[in-house]
């Protein structure tokens, strides 16, 4: 990604979801994402082609995750890091999400270790399917 195109993307995520709590809460499913992705590189075909779709469905909602970002800064903003009142059902299903996306990433690497089985994986991704979909109904 050119350096221009990061600071257009930067500026518009700040716009849409602040500098604080709602932008990190989106950052942290980014990374979360990023590194899955990563560690698939190197794997073996046939284990790759069944963590590929998990992590698809995984990217997939990244949309969802912006849009909830973005709604709750504009119905709770917030530039710092305190959690407005009325916020916290939300704030902890996208903190959740965020962090399942994390653990999702460490089951695949186990994977890739085989130390891990696929399972294992989806039943992670699973769980951060399940947080979004509390977050939606939180707001």
């Amino acid at each position: 990604m050119k350096i221009f195109t990061r600071r257009r993307l930067a500026r518009r995520l700040e716009k849409e979801l602040g500098t604080g709590l709602w932008r990190q809460a989106h950052d942290r499913y980014v990374r979360g994402l990023d590194r899955y992705h990563q560690i698939l590189e190197g794997i073996e075909d046939d284990v790759y082609n069944q963590l590929v779709p998990i992590g698809d469905s995984l990217a997939e909602r990244l949309n969802t995750v912006f849009e909830l970002c973005q709604r709750a800064h504009q119905h709770f903003p917030a530039d710092g890091m305190h959690v407005p009142g009325g916020a916290n059902a939300l704030h902890s299903a996208l903190s959740r999400a965020a962090n399942h996306v994390a653990t999702t990433a460490e089951a695949a690497a186990m994977v890739r270790l085989q130390h891990g089985d696929v399972q294992a994986v989806q039943r992670r991704a699973e769980q951060v399917h399940a947080c979004l979909d509390q977050a939606e109904a939180a707001l």
